[in-house]
């Protein structure tokens, strides 16, 4: 049995959220109506998986999440809404170290869990899966137990520790820039974005466009806060735009992201979601575009976190024509499932941790 931990301040939401997991007939439920509750039953219920709400009385979601990740580090999934607003939430609850998220219907709630129930099941299934790093948030948990941490208030997540002094930017050789690096990633995603964008330098040569699976009012604010963290600049894919050195282009969510070529040459851009991709922007279409423009020794695909298997059939074509691919390895993914399936593929060229990630591409690119 899934000990699964439901915290949500609406007794509408835990009742629907409730009956969705009970009749999945595998999970063993407890409630939590704010953050207070929550950490009580941490300790008690002791939850394999976690579904928390951002907003709530006493002690709202981020200061609960930063108490689970100090205390009893466990998956926890973020219910968040589509607005900016709780897309800027998110992505700091995943510096916290949430795992997923599951977006709020817009409409009604009760008339929308039945469509929304698979995708919540899914979703909370693949993180009770999910590994933590044990090394995640080590230091302040140590000086937490210890006695030396500061107790948090109820309605603001404890300040984390200085992060360590940036890694030294490795520089690169001067190569040719008419290639293209391609990057597919999901559940876990945008941690493993940072840790492996932070570490490319400003005159990386070749362009990098990336397939987050994101709704569409949080690639926006995912563009702006990488931009923030990186030497390259990093900007969201909406209108076509020529794809250049040194820029890495997050696709737009609620749509793919494809490569195509104009007259003053390649451009990157949103393309209406098609049906028979299940996952957005699909990771698939976006090696697919970028295949017929460029030739498969010019590309370079990496596959990182993420449920499912979006992007392992098209990168696996690109290995098998001459193309160069690195899946992140079992040991660092968050969920090894994309990444997972372009091992069992044999499309995989290289298979490494997420720290080495950075240095395999900038090695590729300097042989290419």
């Amino acid at each position: 049995m899934i000990r699964l931990l439901i915290v949500d301040d609406s007794p509408l939401m835990r009742r629907l959220l409730g009956g969705v997991f009970t009749a999945e007939g595998d999970f063993e439920i407890a409630f939590a109506r704010n953050g207070v509750e929550a950490l009580e039953q941490l300790q008690a219920f002791k939850p394999h998986v976690i579904t928390l709400d951002v907003h709530m009385p006493e002690m709202g979601g981020l200061a609960c999440l930063d108490r689970i990740m100090l205390e009893r580090p466990c998956p926890v999934v973020m219910i968040s809404s589509l607005t900016e607003a709780g897309a800027s939430v998110t992505l700091e609850a995943f510096e916290l170290g949430a795992v997923d998220f599951i977006t709020k219907p817009d409409r009604a709630i009760s008339l929308e869990m039945e469509t929304l129930a698979p995708r919540l099941v899914e979703t909370v299934r693949a993180a009770s899966r999910a590994r933590l790093p044990s090394s995640l948030r080590l230091a302040e948990r140590v000086r937490l137990r210890s006695g030396l941490g500061q107790t948090p208030s109820a309605q603001a997540p404890l300040r984390r520790a200085p992060a360590p002094a940036p890694v030294p930017r490795r520089r690169i050789k001067a190569v040719p820039t008419h290639g293209l690096v391609l990057i597919g990633v999901s559940t876990g995603g945008p941690p493993a974005l940072d840790a492996v964008l932070s570490r490319l330098p400003a005159d990386f040569p070749w362009p990098i466009v990336v397939a987050q699976h994101m709704p569409g009012s949080f690639t926006g604010p995912l563009a702006r806060r990488l931009d923030k963290l990186c030497a390259l600049n990093v900007t969201e894919a909406a209108l076509p735009i020529p794809l250049a050195p040194g820029h890495v282009y997050i696709g737009k969510g609620d749509a793919d992201v494809i490569v195509s070529v104009r007259p003053d040459g390649p451009v990157v851009l949103a393309a209406p979601s098609l049906p028979e991709h299940r996952w957005h922007p699909s990771v698939d279409r976006l090696v697919d575009s970028a295949m017929q423009h460029f030739s498969p020794e010019r590309l370079l695909g990496v596959l990182m976190t993420g449920m499912g298997s979006d992007g392992a059939e098209a990168m696996a074509r690109l290995k098998a024509q001459g193309g160069r691919t690195i899946a992140e390895a079992e040991e660092s993914a968050v969920v090894w499932g994309m990444p997972g399936e372009l091992v069992r593929r044999g499309g995989a060229q290289v298979v490494a941790p997420l720290e080495q990630i950075a240095d395999r591409i900038m090695d590729m690119v300097e042989r290419s």
